[in-house]
């Protein structure tokens, strides 16, 4: 477990925030393919919160895409970056994301993150901060489609419906993993299409609804936080 603290600069209020998410906006890389499913690695990453302890916990988990086998695991835990603001939710996490990602042995792949990237009011949610950040292929999956519009997918595992900002701009897909499920909600953070996106996701859902990569990762992050904060 790496022990994090919060970097020299980082963002304190809402307004400073709002102007670095501008700032970094224009680096994401959308006119990329990204890595072609089933092939290399796939990192799925996730957090718990301990918000009376002010504690963040952080898991980085690295699956062998072909066989969704787990190859490495790494879990940081630092104090909370930043205060609930929503649409700015990226800023308490990313630190400890970060110190996760870092400590891995392997290059992390394709990333996976349980939340959204061009899913977001300003088109610059966790998927695409954390990709422009480490200028690794990220993608987000989300359980619920934020504040975005979509007509239900069919029935059957793999259909989809575009997830919409207005009219005519999509900004992700309400993907079908598991037939009759709920779908989840898929968006491309940086350096991956959404139907390649779309792809992984599927590749990752062989039995239940959500990625193996964010199952795996929230039980670790979950147990990281309790292990954080056992009495000693």
């Amino acid at each position: 477990m790496t022990l994090t603290e919060i970097p020299e600069g980082w963002p304190a209020d809402e307004a400073r925030a709002l102007a670095v998410q501008d700032e970094l906006r224009g680096r994401v890389v959308l006119d990329e393919p990204g890595p072609p499913p089933g092939t290399g690695l796939v990192t799925g990453v996730d957090v718990a919160y301990d918000d009376e302890r002010d504690v963040v916990a952080a898991a980085a988990v690295v699956l062998d895409a072909a066989t969704l086998e787990v190859v490495e695991e790494s879990t940081a835990v630092g104090r909370v970056a930043f205060p609930y603001v929503p649409g700015l939710l990226a800023f308490r996490e990313i630190p400890t994301v970060l110190a996760a990602l870092g400590a891995l042995t392997r290059d992390p792949g394709l990333v996976v993150c349980d939340g959204y990237g061009l899913a977001h009011p300003r088109r610059f949610g966790l998927a695409s901060h954390l990709g422009v950040l480490t200028g690794l292929p990220v993608i987000g999956v989300a359980k619920n489609p934020f504040t975005f519009t979509y007509e239900q997918p069919g029935t059957r595992r793999g259909e989809a419906s575009p997830l919409l900002a207005a009219p005519g701009e999509e900004v992700g897909r309400a993907l079908r993993t598991q037939d009759a499920i709920k779908p989840v909600f898929v968006s491309v953070g940086h350096r991956v299409t959404l139907d390649n996106a779309c792809a992984h996701v599927l590749s990752l859902t062989p039995r239940y609804r959500l990625p193996e990569s964010t199952r795996r990762a929230d039980a670790l992050c979950r147990e990281a936080l309790r292990n954080a904060l056992r009495p000693v």
